[in-house]
Parts: structure tokens; sequence; C-alpha cells
């Protein structure tokens, strides 16, 4: 519904009427007369319209889920969050608690207490994220709902639901879902608060915010200007009142957001794991450098720029990105139709009161989808196209309210007849040229969606005038049809299991793969990464990247090798339904862990590779001969280490953590472990980081002079019966990896 102060209010007998600012004396109608609903009812199909999107999204996000499609850096986190309380605070890797992931832990602690309670597994981990998403869709409905009516409202929460990279990242484990979960409820909140005043859910917000900002850190404030200025110009009270009020909501976003940094920082060094993806191992370098400002300039471990690091995932930097061959497919369809809508909301406006909520809205949404925007295609950082998902909830919210804003003007005002049209023929005009990008994919679809919207837009014309109601509804719901097929068509293909990136946990997408082009460079023009969502090309640009994993495995991808669960470990339990609340049972169903691991191990004898696999044998062996070490074994990254925790169940360490600039692993650090017998077994190369830093080459070299090379005889019953020609090696060496054992007696 529109504000009081809305040049073209919608003819009275509508059940969408605006809420007036002064109630009217109203006039009783005549018996015989049909009256329009009260303004506060809702119309019958709001709530069904409303659950039949809910149980869509459900089905879109949860359908044909499996282990396999999940990030395995967040599933191993998870399983050791599970082991260990410290673990679950800290946010670490291993159970360990050597090294944490390299974001803050609020959603691992979500999904860790769902494991805890129902057990290790896929769906366990991925119920609080699916609610959420869910939630999100609700609160977005009630937000713009309380502000333009139903119909607006389930336009919003249809478009939010069938956005492709949401549907992708809903169905993975990446913090990304919960993170847009808690800004949805904090510009709702927001938006309240300018509506009643209170001061309750402007504090409410500000929480909102900072549990975001613990969530991913500083991308969970880029809504926040946004916030704070729609607040402060529109809100009830007076402005003093209103600075106060900022200033008390500004304590709490505060006290939301610091309260796990300031914690870990009171921990003494040598009893916290250090922080991965920080420089010095403490939570605010890691807020300041590579998960701040970095990921917008480059650098702290975060790529080399849009050509570097951000090309390599979501084309180059650039005004234009969010169109290119990369995202286009996954955020772009409705961003035209949603900047016509605000531009053309805000002119509808007028000279409306300070107070308006229409006009408060349109700043707050539009703001929001401005900011990510900017942010996202601007950024030289890491920019994986997953982070577009961010952008859904802006673009949903002006397509509905603002959309309904232009139907009223092209029904009430002659001069404003061409506007919602011309937006209709862009938005199908430009959902044609990313149907045609994808050649050969679903090609009747995007002759479809021209003849539909034509035949709405004439419709719009012929029924725009008269007492032809039902036929103007027909039409602009044909219109809305064919603004969301395709999108719909993309978010689809995750669930069916045929999109490019649908099982990449690393980088989730949506769609099929599409042709190199485009705005601001397509997907194959960054910095010769190459290749596009989910293909074998991209990924061989994320593995380098990440520190040359192109030969072994990736989170949420297909190790070489990688063991059998209920092989490797003696005691952990093997079906996730029988798993005790707390359990460590790290297969949580038949054939993949969470993650990625296949649960069959690889050629008899097989070493570790770049990607962390491991053979049954070489597993079973470690653990047999893990003399009471807290850590079966140390490995260079954390993708290696990741898959090893899924696959063992047991602690392992990452010496250099996810970009290979961790500073973790010192060779006085590993002396120290060694000699207290926590650790006994060493991974040398298999495409390991650490980017050949000073503490990389001293480990090394002393690991080689000083361990022990553990033969492959030792545990492969396969070795000593293999004929000379085709013998394997005498140990775990390979071109990518050689497993030492060293102990107390090998420190001097």
């Amino acid at each position: 519904m529109t504000s009081a102060t809305d040049p073209l209010p919608h003819p009275t007998a509508s059940t969408d009427r605006p809420r007036p600012t002064a109630t009217p004396t109203p006039t009783p109608a005549p018996p015989s007369t049909p009256t329009a609903p009260p303004p506060d009812k809702a119309p019958r199909w709001s709530l069904p319209a409303l659950l039949a999107i809910l149980v869509l999204a459900a089905v879109l996000y949860g359908w044909n889920l499996s282990g396999s499609g999940l990030n395995s850096f967040y599933s191993a986190a998870v399983l050791s969050g599970t082991q260990s309380w410290k673990a679950w605070f800290f946010g670490s890797l291993d159970a360990g608690n050597f090294l944490t992931v390299d974001k803050p832990p609020f959603a691992l602690m979500v999904m860790g207490l769902s494991c805890r309670v129902f057990g290790f597994g896929t769906w366990q981990m991925m119920l609080p994220l699916i609610l959420t998403a869910l939630g999100t869709i609700w609160i977005l409905h009630s937000s713009v709902k309380r502000v333009w009516g139903h119909g607006a409202a389930a336009v919003a929460a249809l478009v939010l639901a069938l956005t492709p990279i949401t549907v992708a990242i809903n169905r993975d484990n990446n913090p990304d879902t919960l993170l847009v979960f808690l800004m949805v409820g904090g510009a709702a909140l927001a938006l309240r608060a300018v509506h009643n005043g209170r001061l309750l859910p402007l504090l409410g917000s500000a929480a909102c915010f900072g549990l975001a900002f613990n969530t991913k850190m500083l991308q969970g404030y880029i809504a926040l200007p946004a916030v704070f200025a729609v607040y402060l110009y529109a809100a009830k009270p007076k402005l003093v009142k209103r600075l106060v009020n900022l200033a008390a909501a500004a304590v709490v976003l505060a006290v939301s957001s610091f309260w796990w940094a300031a914690a870990v920082s009171l921990v003494p060094a040598d009893e916290r794991p250090y922080i991965g993806g920080s420089t010095d191992g403490t939570a605010w370098n890691l807020i300041m450098g590579y998960n701040g400002l970095g990921r917008v300039l480059g650098g702290e471990g975060n790529g080399g720029g849009g050509g570097g690091g951000g090309g390599g995932f979501s084309g180059t930097a650039g005004i234009g990105r969010m169109f290119n061959d990369t995202l286009g497919g996954q955020i772009s369809w409705l961003i035209p139709f949603a900047a016509v809508a605000l531009v053309g909301g805000l002119v509808l406006c007028g000279r409306a009161p300070r107070t308006d909520l229409t006009r408060a809205a349109l700043v707050m949404w539009g703001g929001w989808t401005a900011l990510h925007y900017l942010t996202f295609a601007m950024a030289e950082g890491t920019m994986h196209p997953y982070y577009t998902t961010a952008l859904a909830p802006g673009i949903a919210a002006l397509c509905g309210g603002g959309g309904l804003m232009l139907l009223r003007a092209f029904r009430a005002d002659r001069r404003w007849v061409w506007v919602l049209p011309l937006a209709l023929a862009v938005t199908a005009g430009w959902a044609i040229v990313l149907l045609r990008r994808a050649s050969g994919w679903n090609p009747w679809l995007w002759p479809t969606v021209g003849v539909v919207m034509t035949l709405a837009i004439v419709g719009l014309f012929v029924f725009r005038s008269g007492n032809r109601a039902r036929l103007l509804a027909a039409s602009v719901a044909a219109a809305v049809v064919a603004s969301v097929a395709g999108p719909a068509a993309y978010a689809w293909s995750v669930p069916s299991g045929s999109a490019a990136g649908a099982m990449s946990g690393t980088n989730p997408t949506a769609g099929p793969t599409t042709g190199s082009g485009g705005f601001g460079g397509g997907a194959g023009g960054g910095g010769g990464r190459g290749g596009f969502p989910g293909t074998a090309g991209e990924q061989a640009g994320q593995d380098a990247q990440a520190g040359g994993q192109a030969d072994g495995g990736r989170p949420g991808g297909t190790p070489p090798g990688a063991a059998t669960d209920d092989a490797a470990t003696d005691d952990a339990a093997t079906d996730d339904a029988a798993t005790a609340p707390g359990g460590t049972a790290p297969a949580p169903e038949s054939g993949t862990a969470p993650g990625g691991t296949p649960t069959g191990g690889g050629p008899g004898g097989a070493a570790m590779g770049g990607g962390g696999g491991a053979s049954t044998e070489l597993l079973s062996y470690l653990k047999k001969n893990q003399d009471g070490a807290k850590w079966l074994l140390a490995v260079s990254s954390s993708q290696s280490a990741a898959q090893l925790i899924l696959s063992s169940g047991e602690p392992v360490i990452s010496m250099w953590g996810w970009s290979g600039s961790d500073n973790a692993m010192t060779l006085a650090r590993l002396k120290e472990l060694v000699k207290n017998g926590e650790l006994h077994y060493i991974q040398l190369g298999g495409g390991g980081m650490g980017g050949g830093s000073t503490a990389t080459s001293e480990v090394t070299e002393w690991v080689q002079k000083n361990g022990t090379a553990v033969k492959e005889s030792d545990y492969s019953t396969s070795s000593s019966t293999t004929s000379d020609s085709t013998s394997t090696p005498t140990s775990t060496s390979t071109s990518e990896s050689t497993v030492y054992r060293v102990d107390a007696s090998d420190v001097t």
C-alpha cells in the first residue's frame, strides 16, 4: 500500500488500500452496495500465496541436497565444533584447536548446535540454514506488506525465492545465508522503528547487524549507511531524540559486533588457536585486513585485484560487473526493472512529509541495493559470485513495492503510461540476452519470454481503463511470469543437478555455463584465470589462487583416494542417524561426507595428494600409530586438512591456513608439539601452501632432515605383491607429497 501522501493512490475498491494518516468519518454504504474489506484485513489469497512461495523455496533449497555439494572447509569446522566446545566457540578447523577458519564463528555455531542435538550430517548441518533462508523470505514479505500491501509483498517474496544465486548459496554451508537473514531482519526492524518511532526495534536492528558482523565481518555492514540515513531523516521523533536513539543503537551495534573479538583477545595467545586469515593470530587483524578492506582493495590474502583475485571468480572489477557472463545469470535479471522502479517511486512520492513511510522504504531498499552493487562491482579483492546473494532482498523489495507504484501511476496518469511498459520490455530484453548466452540450453525459453511479455504489455494497454480489472490483473500476472521465468529456470537447475556449479561447495552457482564477453569482462577475462563458475577451467583458476590445489580435490569436491570413514575410524559411528548428540561420526550419509569427501578409497596404497585425500590403509596406519598424539597429521593447507578431518574424524593441523599466508606454524611451534608428543606425522608437498615463506622453508628443511619418511610397505598390503615393473614408490613420496614421522628424540 502507499502512504497517505502518495499522489496517485489506487481506487477505493482495491483490496490493498493505503493506510490514512488521519481516519476520516466513514460514510455508511447502502446494504446492497459491496464494500471493500478494511485496510488491515488481508485478502483471502495472501496467506496461501505466501505459503506456496515458502513451499516452493523449501523445495528449491532442500530437494536433492547432498553433502557432496557442501564446502568441506566449513563442514570440517562444524564437525570439530561437535567434538570440542572450545573449537565451537573459536570456530576452529580442527578439534585440537590449532587454527580457526578465516571467518568469525557465528554461522558455524548455529550449524554446530544443530549437529550436537541431531548428530553430525548433511541435513543436520543444513537445517538451520534452510530455515533462516525461509525466514528471510517471510521477513521481507512482512516488511514490504507493511508499506505497499499484500500484492507487492507476494511479488517481492517470489523474486527473492527464485533469485538463482540465492538458491545456489542457500543449498550450501557457507555463511552467506545466515548473513542475509540477519541483515534483512535488521533492515526490517529499522523500518519499523522509522514507522512507530520506538527505540526497541532500532536496538533490535543494531543487534541484527552486529550478529551479521560476527557472521562475515565487514560485509554485514554494507547496508548500514542506508539504515542510518533513513532513520536519521525519516523517523518520527524530534532530531535530538533521533540522535540519542542512534547513539544507543551504536552502543548495541558495537557490543553485538565485537564481543567475540574481545573475548578472543582476552585469551592468551598460547591458549587459543591461531586465528585463520590473520597475519598475527589476532581477530582484530582479521577484521581490518583479510576480511576488511582487503576484500575491496585486494591484498591481505585477497588476490591482486580485479584481474587477479577478483577476476578469477567474478570477472574484472568495474561498474558493469553484475551484467557479465559470470554474474549476469546469477543476479542481474531484474536489476534494470528495480532501478526504474526506485527512481519512478521516488518521483511519485513527490513532496511527501519527512516521515513518509513509502519514501523511507524506497530509500532503505534502494540504498541497500546501490551500496551492495557498488561494493561488489568495484571490489578488487576476492569476489565470489555467491556474495551477490546479498543484492537479492533489495532488488526483490523494489520490484514488488516500486513495481506496484508504477502500475498505479500507469493507470492513473497519462504522463506515466509509458514507464511500466518500458521497464517490462527492458526486463524481457535483458532476459533474452542472458538466456541466449547459454547456447543450446532450453532454447525454447527465450522466445517464450518474449512472446508472453509482449502479450502482457499489450494487455496492459488494452485493459488499462474501464471496468476490466480481472483482465488487467491477468496481464500483470503474465508480465510477472515472463519476468521470473528465466531466473526460475536457472534456480531449478540447482536442485535438479543440471547447474554448472551446483555441486561446488567452494563456488556454488546456478544455471548453465555461458560464453565469454559481456559487460565488464566475462568469466574468462579475469586475469587469465579462465573458466566459468563450476567448470573445470574456473576450478583450476581457483585452485591456483588458493595454493596449487589443481592436482588434488577442493572443498566440496572430490579428492583423490579419499578414505572410507568407517574403515579409517576404529570407533566412529558410520550411521549419522544413530549418532548421539555431540557424536563425532564424520560421515553423514553412505558414500559421502559433508563437504564432498568420498568414502571410497583410491587405488591401493595411494598417497595423499594435493587435496588431502588418503587411502584407507594409510589413514588406518596413522591412527594405529598415533601413540596418544593430539593431532593425527599436519598438512600444508586448510583444504587438505578439512578433507582429512572429514575422512578420519580426527584433528588434523593446517599449518598455513586457507590462503597460505597464515603464520600459524613456525619451527619453534612444531618442535614444541613434537617434543610434547602432540604430533608425530607431517605431510610435506602435495600442492601445499605457505607461499615460500621463511617459516615454510624452515619447517620443511627441519622435517626432511630429522624425520623418517613413511614407507608404503608399512601400511599397504598391495605394495609387497606388486611386480617390480609396476611397483609403487617405497614411501608415500610422490611428485606431490611425502609423510614423515618425527618424535621427541628428533628434537635437539
